[in-house]
């Protein structure tokens, strides 16, 4: 039985790079060495992708239970830019990039994290009436190295998290947080500061 498992997995697994293989083709993505994918993620829009070295996704309910989506969501829409630093892992995310997201090097992204840098939507309710007028802000997002955002949180446009600050989980970020610091809650708060141990 065991055996038969094994051969099922590998199977599965095999036919999952196949088709990340074809997305990453298909949509011109950019990348040092081809990420690895627990999972089939879904990459949607004409714009920019490039990731660094030993990316990692997990994009399956299998690969991490915590996470609630079934899968890992990129949207690029027409222009966007979306760039991933080395070392960066990423659990079932979906991460909208109409204007631009700069993920940095050696970030941990909690399951189901949420990064928007698009209203989606004009502010003005008469716009939203015709699709033609119905036209978003949007404003860069920069999440810098070393960040860990945790599980469920929520990231809004126009936000820059500092160097090795941490998210507590089902956190909505909607201002920019300092380098060293732990923020977390709906709209997120600062908690304190983060004491960097000097090796």
């Amino acid at each position: 039985m065991n055996y038969i498992l094994n051969i099922y997995w590998k199977i599965y697994a095999l036919k999952n790079l196949i088709f990340n293989k074809i997305t990453f083709k298909r949509k011109d993505i950019i990348y040092t060495d081809f990420p690895k994918i627990s999972g089939i993620i879904l990459i949607t829009g004409q714009g920019r992708l490039e990731l660094g070295t030993q990316v990692k996704f997990n994009s399956s309910r299998r690969s991490n239970p915590i996470g609630g989506d079934t899968k890992m969501i990129i949207d690029l829409g027409v222009t966007g830019n979306l760039k991933i630093g080395n070392y960066t892992g990423i659990s079932n995310a979906t991460i909208i990039a109409h204007d631009n997201v700069v993920i940095g090097e050696n970030v941990k992204i909690g399951g189901s994290v949420k990064i928007y840098d698009t209203d989606f939507h004009s502010l003005q309710p008469t716009l939203r009436k015709k699709s033609e007028t119905d036209i978003p802000n949007t404003k860069s997002i920069h999440i810098k190295n070393n960040t860990f955002i945790g599980a469920h949180s929520i990231i809004l446009k126009g936000v820059t998290i500092g160097e090795n600050s941490i998210i507590g989980a089902g956190s909505v970020i909607t201002k920019s947080i300092p380098d060293n610091e732990i923020w977390g809650g709906n709209p997120a708060k600062f908690i304190k500061k983060i004491e960097l141990l000097h090796t």
